[in-house]
């Protein structure tokens, strides 16, 4: 009887040097993306501050402005379920401004009706890029 033996030694320099191509074009992929600035379309956080205060039966909002107040639009308060805007000093229950103007460091929306602790308040910036930001999510 013949016995064959089997030659196993270049099996593991193969799987090896297919290992490492791989890892070599995969990192390449990677450095490129950033290189060639495909990663370039993540969008900034901008960064203004809105205060929400309950005074009474009155919800109170204070536009604190902030390092990106300059390119801010106008303000958009979502709160039980009616938007209103910066353009509203003090608006009724119904009442919804249609001509949003840009709010000023300081500015103050009053918004009657508030139940104290079960009042969810959204205020979202519009921004002059066109972009849109949430700046205040809390409950009052």
């Amino acid at each position: 009887m013949m016995n064959f033996k089997q030659n196993e030694e270049a099996v593991s320099p193969v799987i090896g040097v297919i290992l490492m191509v791989a890892i070599t074009v995969i990192l390449a992929a990677v450095i490129a993306a950033f290189v060639f600035g495909m990663t370039g379309n993540v969008a900034t956080t901008k960064n203004v501050a809105v205060t929400a205060n309950q005074v009474g039966m009155n919800l109170i909002l204070t536009y604190q402005g902030g390092a990106d107040q300059a390119s801010v639009d106008y303000l958009m308060v979502n709160w039980k379920g009616t938007p209103y805007y910066s353009a509203d000093s003090t608006v009724g229950a119904t009442s919804v401004s249609t001509s949003p103007y840009k709010p000023s460091v300081g500015h103050v929306i009053t918004l009657p009706g508030a139940t104290s602790g079960a009042d969810k308040v959204v205020v979202v910036a519009h921004f002059s890029d066109g972009s849109d930001q949430v700046v205040l999510d809390t409950t009052i």
